[in-house]
């Protein structure tokens, strides 16, 4: 039986957008109605249809020489009369006290902690909806604070955050849960050397705090899932890209990056002319440090974005394509909880695929889909296709924040969107994804409610329609429909069909490898022998370069085949990308890789990752954990 959660919800009603330039007051296409059951979410300790947050005010001071930040979050709360407690999420906070907006002191408790979950704050908020939490966060997984030997400037520290999905609770007491949207503003404290920034817009210049410190005040107006709360420090200068956009680094780093970047504005645009107006003001990047365990975080206002996009010719910036793309599919529309992730992530990578389409052309576009199709593919032949875990929408025994295949969550979310679109036509689908965007902006979502979306303002009744899309099946049901759209086997012709003859009598094409785009080198690589010999390998390096590529998806490709025929030459090029690199896609995989040759990748793995674990951010170091035990 289903509830209707009158409460969250209600938050759904408390989150419909207020006007932004006429530009998203629209009212939804259907009513946005959630189900108990649906919106959900177990990763917290949160009761939002009691009592829910939905703002926050920072004012924190980072202490570098102590790897803590320390101050108070003052939170806006929404509850019925008679509500009296608040329950919000930590992890390893310290809470020095809670207090109401005329500073009387609450009552607080701090529950036992949870794996997954962390502890529970309930406090006796009695008839008080400004609670002012005084605390300190140290070590906090979320935050990364590296020397300046970890820094390409190499004389400032730096620090950033990684939130998604429930790393924010271990640095800011709040709600956490992706349908719980909150407002929020800062005041951040720093030595004056640094520069902050966050995800929202500054407000103003730095001001002179004293004690050799500047502080920073930024806000955000619009009501945002918590784990979108994001900041970074450290000595970053601004390079204008476009009249809304630009970018931060570190000033070793401008060039190449602002480069790279060169297309953003018109990714802007390009977004825009697809689905809508953008709607957060100005779309900036930051490129980290490589220890950043991403390829990239839509932080709103503020991509954050890990170096080793930067590859020279643009052949990466899909993953800013991606980034922004979520400024419309999970900032402005989110899932509400983990059990729906494919709603950000497969319709925002269907998303990026469009703009990719528009800025570098139809050829460009149809390789990196057909690529997407592989990595789902081979998911779905890894799980099983009779295992739930490769359905879209998760069932609760994988539904955990870090649950789930990034190849069916991403890619087969994708796929699902272009087999809607193949079958409706582009035209009526543009219209119909624009209207759920325009029409659900600021609201968190479900499965059930994007199908009751596309069926009321897509499907309208068609009973044929309706059989065509198999939408139940693609989005609740395990493996791959029957109606799947599929690549053009043509987007490769040429590359299998150097891909076959190497299998066939090893012959290397070094004048075709020269000429193809890096997703033709990615796809060539994929389809080598799985099983190579030493003279082959050596061949292939030296014939194209492997080993010295600068483009690290390139290089990560061959060092996962290498390492998986023990190619002793390849040991101390990966010991130098893993030694530098920290993005968990590159790291976990590389591992994974050397522990599973047995007496003898798995010493080199063990030795390296005694040296290099402490260089990398925690949810790295998680994922690297779990294969070095």
């Amino acid at each position: 039986m289903r509830f209707l959660a009158i409460a969250l919800f209600a938050l759904l009603a408390a989150c419909s957008p207020a006007k932004d330039g006429g530009e998203s007051g629209q009212a939804p296409a259907i009513a946005p109605i959630l189900t108990r059951e649906d919106a959900e979410d177990p990763w917290t300790f949160a009761r939002p249809e009691e009592a829910r947050v939905s703002h926050v005010a920072l004012d924190l001071d980072l202490d570098f020489a102590r790897q803590l930040v320390a101050g108070t979050a003052t939170l806006d709360v929404v509850a019925d009369k008679g509500v009296d407690t608040l329950v919000l999420d930590g992890n390893g906070l310290a809470i020095a006290g809670v207090t109401d907006e005329a500073g009387n002191k609450l009552a607080f408790t701090v529950g036992e902690h949870v794996d997954g979950k962390g502890e529970p704050i309930t406090i006796a908020i009695g008839d008080a909806r400004k609670v002012v939490v005084a605390y300190s966060a140290k070590d906090a997984p979320a935050l990364q604070w590296l020397a300046p030997e970890q820094t390409a400037g190499g004389k400032q520290p730096y620090l950033f955050s990684q939130g998604q999905p429930t790393l924010n609770r271990t640095w800011i007491p709040t709600q956490d849960s992706p349908g719980i949207r909150q407002s929020w503003e800062a005041r951040i404290t720093a030595p004056k050397e640094l520069t902050v920034v966050m995800s929202a817009l500054a407000q103003g210049e730095p001001e002179d705090a004293g004690e050799g410190k500047r502080a920073f005040r930024f806000k955000m107006d619009k009501p945002v899932a918590p784990y979108l709360i994001a900041i970074a420090a450290g000595d970053i200068v601004f390079r204008e890209l476009g009249p809304r956009t630009g970018v931060w680094t570190e000033p070793a780093m401008i060039d190449a990056a602002a480069s790279e970047l060169a297309d953003t504005e018109a990714m802007v645009e390009a977004a825009e002319k697809l689905y809508g107006p953008y709607r957060w003001g100005r779309y900036d990047v930051i490129v980290l440090p490589p220890s950043f365990p991403y390829g990239g975080m839509e932080n709103p206002t503020m991509t954050f974005l890990t170096p080793t996009f930067i590859a020279g010719d643009k052949s990466l910036t899909g993953l800013v394509a991606h980034e922004l793309a979520h400024s419309w599919s999970g900032n402005l529309v989110t899932n509400a909880n983990w059990a729906d992730s494919w709603l950000n992530e497969g319709v925002t990578s269907y998303f990026e695929n469009r703009i990719v389409e528009q800025i570098y052309g139809p050829r460009r576009a149809a390789q990196e889909a057909a690529l997407s199709f592989a990595d789902m593919e081979e998911a779905i032949a890894e799980n099983g296709s009779d295992s739930m875990v490769t359905a879209l929408h998760l069932p609760p025994e994988q539904a955990d924040p870090e649950g789930g295949s990034s190849g069916v969550i991403y890619d087969k979310g994708a796929t699902f969107l272009r087999t809607v679109e193949k079958i409706v036509g582009r035209e009526k689908f543009d219209a119909w994804l624009r209207n759920w965007f325009d029409g659900h902006a600021f609201q968190p979502a479900t499965s059930g409610l994007f199908l009751e979306d596309m069926r009321a303002n897509l499907v309208k009744g068609d009973e044929d329609l309706e059989r065509q899309l198999m939408l139940d099946d693609w989005v609740y049901k395990p493996g791959l429909p029957a109606n799947s759209w599929r690549p053009d086997p043509a987007a490769f012709a040429e590359v299998d069909a150097a891909a076959t003859a190497y299998a066939r009598d090893h012959a290397i094409d070094t004048a075709a490898w020269g000429k193809w785009s890096t997703a033709e080198r990615l796809r060539f690589i994929a389809k080598l022998p799985r099983q190579l010999d030493k003279g082959q390998l050596g061949a292939l390096d030296k014939a194209l370069g492997l080993s010295q590529s600068g483009n690290n998806e390139i290089l990560f490709a061959w060092l996962e085949l290498a390492l998986a025929n023990r190619y002793q030459p390849a040991v101390p090029v990966a010991e130098n990308f893993l030694s530098r690199i920290g993005r968990a896609k590159f790291v976990v995989p590389l591992y994974k890789e050397m522990m599973a040759q047995d007496g003898w990748g798995e010493p080199i793995a063990r030795a390296l990752y005694a040296r290099t674990r402490g260089g990398y951010h925690a949810v790295t170091r998680g994922g690297v954990d779990a294969v070095v035990r």
